[in-house]
């Protein structure tokens, strides 16, 4: 494989076409508006030249790493004669169904799909395709550029000959590729998110505040990061998708989303993104004041 495509330019989407490009791979970063695709790039230069002040890269890296990046406003000019489609738009089902319905029709024959999916079902959307052995979970963590593991999830019919051409890509990108099956959460965020939502209702409950829980688990557990401050990192919308993914999916309690959580989403408190979650990043990136009140 040697052309790439992929789906949406934001935090996820970036930092795979990061990753490909860096590694010799023709990109065609896709999205539908321009000014994502401008942002885009705009943070791939950014982690760029973090990469050179750090020696990890030179000029002249950086330079053929944006050279093979070629942006596209039209799905099907995007898409057209790519060896690999990955799918990395917003964590939607209907979404993503209508995307690969699509490319199905748009793609070539021999064209292997894959979505960055953190928590829907490979298998329902394979079954919006007509080669749904050819459709398959790829699942980078982020920051892409930095993490090195990818969930490979193969969807009911996903054939041996795709699973394996995208672990062995996933090498050649440096990167661990780890299989698992196809189920809600895969591995990674059925693990992860009952772990935030248990710290969303620990401060919900009254138990302590936001920054002593971060505290405990960094310091009593040896996490880099406390679990509210990962959720806002992630996105308390996305956290809060992946969470009725898995309660959808399992008919079981201890999946569903805490209250606050729900309250925080609808309130447009969505973390880093936003500026505001758990913590205040109305300034820069970076976690401080947190409020003292969360109902």
């Amino acid at each position: 494989m040697k052309s790439i495509a992929v789906i949406g330019a934001g935090t996820m989407g970036n930092g795979i076409a990061h990753v490909f490009a860096q590694n010799g791979y023709i990109v065609n970063l896709i999205d539908i508006s321009q000014e994502a695709l401008d942002k885009g790039l705009s943070t791939i230069a950014q982690n760029l030249d973090r990469m050179i002040s750090k020696g990890k890269i030179n000029e002249d890296d950086k330079t053929s790493t944006l050279k093979n990046i070629t942006t596209f406003t039209e799905l099907p000019k995007g898409v057209a004669k790519v060896d690999l489609v990955i799918e990395a738009a917003t964590e939607q089902l209907s979404l993503k169904l209508d995307i690969f319905r699509e490319l199905d029709t748009i793609c070539e024959s021999n064209t292997i799909l894959a979505t960055n999916t953190s928590s829907i079902s490979i298998t329902q959307i394979a079954a919006v395709t007509q080669k749904p052995e050819k459709v398959i979970g790829m699942h980078f963590m982020n920051p892409v550029p930095i993490m090195p593991l990818v969930e490979i999830i193969r969807g009911y019919n996903t054939s041996d000959e795709t699973t394996i051409a995208i672990m062995s890509l996933s090498r050649e990108l440096e990167k661990i590729p780890t299989e698992v099956n196809d189920y809600p959460g895969f591995v990674a965020n059925r693990i992860l998110m009952p772990l935030i939502n248990e710290a969303i209702e620990t401060l919900y409950n009254g138990v302590a505040g936001v920054q002593e829980i971060d505290t405990v688990m960094k310091l009593g557990m040896g996490h880099p990061m406390g679990p509210l401050q990962l959720a806002d990192f992630i996105g308390l919308d996305v956290c809060l998708s992946i969470l009725n993914v898995m309660h959808d999916g399992f008919k079981n309690p201890k999946y569903a989303p805490c209250p606050l959580l729900v309250n925080m989403v609808m309130a447009k408190k969505l973390g880093v993104k936003t500026g505001y979650g758990f913590y205040d990043y109305s300034e820069s990136k970076k976690a401080k004041n947190v409020s003292a009140q969360f109902k």
